[in-house]
């Protein structure tokens, strides 16, 4: 991977220099991105708005990528797509009043890899699915249901209860 998450460090101090209400906008754009440790995406964009406030630096962004996913009911390999929107506040050293880890750096190098990776990873179904309408995998022999049709009995009778359908069948 020859994307790293450089990319996503911005260097934010004139922004912290300027009048509060200040807004400046910044875009990414890139093919493949690697978020350290091991979140790997592909057709990454977005955008986010730095604002400056009282407080802090205020992040508002809207991200979009997709990951390699693999269904939950076929296990086909796919692309998942993942989109997320976000408002964090970077917070001054002088106007931190409670634990928070998204404090402005002195330098005013601000790494927006860790908070874009947590949105994210956010929106990663729990489930994933290739398509609304999976069929998912045969639970007798394994075929792919959305590739073909099993003609199988798709009842089988356990051999141990047998007799109950010999029961059923005298009625």
């Amino acid at each position: 991977m020859n994307k790293q998450t450089t990319q996503l460090q911005l260097n934010l101090g004139f922004i912290a220099q300027q009048s509060i209400g200040y807004t400046r906008d910044f875009l990414f754009e890139s093919p493949t991105l690697l978020i350290q440790p091991d979140l790997e995406l592909f057709n990454f964009n977005g955008k986010i708005d730095v604002s400056r406030t009282s407080e802090g630096l205020l992040f508002q962004g809207e991200f979009r990528a997709f990951i390699n996913s693999t269904c939950g009911r076929c296990l086909v390999d796919y692309k998942q797509r993942l989109k997320s929107e976000f408002a964090e506040l970077y917070t001054f050293q002088s106007h931190v009043q409670e634990d928070t880890e998204l404090i402005y750096p002195e330098d005013g190098q601000v790494d927006l890899a860790p908070v874009i990776r947590e949105y994210l990873l956010l929106e990663y179904p729990i489930n994933p699915v290739c398509k609304a309408d999976c069929q998912g995998l045969c639970p007798i022999c394994g075929n792919n249901l959305n590739h073909e049709l099993c003609t199988h009995d798709p009842d089988p009778i356990d051999p141990r209860m047998e007799i109950l359908k010999s029961l059923l069948d005298g009625e």
